[in-house]
């Protein structure tokens, strides 16, 4: 028997066989301009996650349906399109430069964002433009499937002040009145020049990975959103659109670009005023748009491009925030579980990596280097546990510069170790604990727990308000040529199955005092299970003590005044 959902307008069983551009010319056929106008941006969102968050899993969608393409996009009526899926994403400087992306049910005309700042006078009008992505039939029986994706940069901005905008195209202004309540908001960062000037605000950023589409993706987005945090990191595996994740040809079988559809969507309640920044997981090589697999992700994403080899490894960047420096890699390169792109950079992303992590600490306006990216170095599941690839080829590196918080995904749990040298524990660092990097080690979280299903581990849980330490843990580490090797580590301090995400609060303080990042682990109904600190005094920094001719002794630390 066909249900109606809930104000949506459509039959749930006609729902699920429709396109997008089906399912919106359907309402448009129901209702008026005006109401168009006012909810229809809501109702097809709202039928997007419909099939997805009824069974708690990825979504599995009936065959595609082909939109409208070459010479059919000119008789398009750009009125009956609502953009939907808006997200926002830092340019390589905060201060300055912002990206805001959206999709389209079909190929519009003259796409646009308008921006200023105030509500009522969106003064500034940026050309967009428009990201086709063409997935052709993957299977027998399978339609091909055409989504648009809509992109717009906005550069030479105001630091430390808010904007409106809207995003629209021919036929669609958003500054008229009846589409007012489609405005969003950011927020730029403070400009690098005020460091020495005044001391920066205290703000908060928050991460995860492996969210996926599900209840329990929305209920983190939920309770993030109340955290008010300036940026969100995302370290990988994104929404599952391919649910096998090893990177090869073969995952087209399982392969639902709609998936990505339904994300969008469900993302955009946040992703509209936090800047939403990602990192590339295996389940985000989706082999067949492109010879890296990330030619889908180019469509989807407009992510800054400073990175070693944007052509290549697009999701590797770095950015600046206020005085906490953010580097994003790409652990498919160095992955000897999932080698589908192992080597894909020849080496160029960990060069890359030594010279930004060098740079970060010769910044005078930078206390903090946080570095997130999918694969985890340190983890103890019994699902993927710990990566090989990552520990030869970056571990060195975090510990050379003392990275202050290094961000991973990919396990389906929350995990946090002690400070750790030289795969030892240099430091034991319980709930509530304080953690000095250049002097104490590197802490290591996975916050792989967004919405995607739970792992387990070969060890109890243990967390903040039910601890049951142990002092040591059996598990593995994922070696070259697709090798598990058992080993027994000491260094899990903190270990919890349950949907999560961290937040860390941020700060700043004048030369010589200390600066202060508050970790903490927040469940998806917001209750806290661990919590550490992370200092670093204001004015310690990087001097070079090699040889004129480069042949000397590397870097090392020294404290004084900049």
């Amino acid at each position: 028997m066909e249900m109606d959902i809930p104000n949506m307008g459509v039959p749930q069983q006609l729902a699920a066989r429709m396109s997008m551009a089906e399912q919106h010319e359907y309402l448009r056929g129901k209702l008026s301009r005006r109401r168009v106008l006012r909810t229809s941006a809501v109702t097809v969102g709202a039928l997007a996650v419909a099939g997805v968050l009824g069974t708690g899993s990825a979504y599995a969608a009936p065959k595609a349906t082909p939109t409208l393409v070459g010479d059919a996009a000119s008789a398009v009526d750009g009125s009956k399109v609502i953009p939907v899926g808006r997200h926002l994403q830092f340019g390589a400087e905060p201060d300055t430069q912002f990206r805001i992306s959206w999709q389209v049910p079909l190929p519009v005309k003259k796409p646009f964002v308008r921006y200023g700042r105030t509500p009522w006078e969106l003064s500034e009008k940026i050309e967009a433009e428009i990201r086709s992505l063409h997935t052709p039939a993957l299977v027998p029986g399978q339609s091909p499937l055409d989504q648009y994706y809509v992109h717009a940069a906005l550069e030479d901005l105001e630091p430390d002040t808010t904007y409106y905008y809207a995003v629209g195209h021919k036929g669609f202004d958003p500054a008229s009145q009846q589409s007012i309540s489609s405005l969003g908001t950011f927020h730029t960062a403070a400009s690098r020049e005020d460091r020495w000037g005044k001391v920066y605000e205290p703000f908060t950023f928050t991460a995860f990975g492996d969210q996926g589409v599900s209840a329990h993706a929305v209920n983190n987005d939920n309770v993030i959103l109340a955290q008010n945090p300036k940026f969100h990191l995302h370290a990988g595996d994104i929404c599952y659109a391919d649910p096998d994740g090893q990177g090869l040809d073969a995952d087209k079988a399982d392969f639902n670009a709609k998936t990505w559809d339904a994300f969008l969507v469900q993302t955009e309640a946040v992703a509209a005023k936090i800047p939403w920044m990602v990192a590339y997981g295996n389940h985000d090589m989706e082999a067949w748009y492109s010879h890296n697999g990330y030619g889908g992700e180019d469509a989807r994403w407009f992510l800054p491009d400073n990175g070693p080899d944007p052509r290549k490894a697009p999701g590797v960047y770095a950015f600046r925030y206020s005085n906490v420096g953010v580097i994003s890699l790409d652990a498919n390169d160095v992955s000897y579980e999932i080698p589908a792109n192992l080597g894909l950079t020849a080496g160029r992303q960990t060069r890359w990596l030594e010279r930004q992590l060098q740079d970060f600490r010769n910044d005078e306006t930078i206390d903090f280097v946080v570095v997130f990216f999918h694969h985890c170095a340190f983890s103890t599941t019994t699902s993927h546990a710990s990566e090989g690839g990552v520990r030869e080829a970056w571990v060195p590196l975090f510990e050379k510069y003392r990275v202050d918080l290094v961000i991973n995904g990919h396990n389906h749990v929350y995990e946090r170790t002690d400070a750790i040298l030289g795969n030892k524990v240099s430091k034991a660092i319980p709930s509530g604990a304080t953690v000095e990097p250049e002097k104490d080690g590197v802490v290591y979280v996975t916050a792989g727990a967004a919405g995607r299903s739970l792992y387990s581990f070969g060890a109890p849980q243990t967390y903040e308000g039910h601890e049951t330490r142990v002092d040591e843990v059996k598990t593995f580490y994922n070696a070259k040529g697709q090798q598990k090797v058992t080993e027994t580590v000491e260094w899990s301090r903190v270990r919890y199955l349950g949907y999560s995400f961290i937040k860390v609060e941020v700060t700043p303080a004048h030369l010589g005092q200390k600066s202060s990042m508050k970790v903490t682990a927040l469940t998806e109904t917001g209750q806290q299970i661990d919590h550490y600190t992370i200092l670093r005094t204001v004015g310690e920094g990087w001097e070079s003590d090699s040889d004129d001719d480069g042949q000397g002794g590397g870097w090392g630390w020294s404290a004084g005044d900049r």
